[in-house]
């Protein structure tokens, strides 16, 4: 089943004790940050912080994220961690590294999902340029996913760490 609008939102507003990411990607070209992006790029910094509903449910819920990189860092990760990251983790958000510039991915060929309360899966579908193309409700045993996120987790960092060395 396609995930879109209020049944997509509605994952957020009704998660129990946890909603939690696997992000694999250099680039995601999302529309609602094509204006920020570009503006980014042309030299635009974000002095942030700011507040809006993202940051206002990282404060009270449990949110988490590991994103799987390598360096050079693509400009839209430069940008996420600008934008984005370096806000949203001092706000609550457990935002993660995993770099594997210089060893083995332990999750290769992971796909990009969002896990909510370790029993609902949804799997993120990407062109390889990082246009989202779906967001599916995966039907299957949830298990493999919560072992992804135990190794994801083993193996990254704090963001705040990360970037700071």
């Amino acid at each position: 089943m396609l995930l879109d609008g209020e049944d997509w939102a509605a994952k957020f507003k009704t998660f129990q004790t946890e909603a939690w990411r696997l992000e694999t990607l250099p680039q995601y070209l999302v529309p609602q940050e094509a204006d920020e992006f570009a503006a980014y790029r042309a030299g635009t910094r974000f002095p942030g912080p700011y507040e809006d509903a993202w940051t206002e449910m990282v404060r009270t819920r449990n949110v988490g994220r590991v994103h799987i990189l390598t360096r050079p860092l693509s400009d839209y990760l430069r940008f996420e961690f600008d934008r984005y990251y370096r806000h949203q983790a001092p706000a609550g958000e457990d935002i993660r590294i995993l770099d594997v510039t210089d060893r083995t991915n332990p999750l290769p060929n992971v796909p990009d999902f969002w896990m909510f309360d370790r029993s609902t899966i949804v799997l993120m579908h990407y062109e390889p340029d990082g246009k989202q193309i779906s967001r599916e409700l995966f039907e299957g045993d949830p298990a493999p996913f919560v072992e992804y996120q135990r190794i994801a987790l083993g193996a990254s960092v704090p963001f705040l760490e990360y970037v700071a060395t």
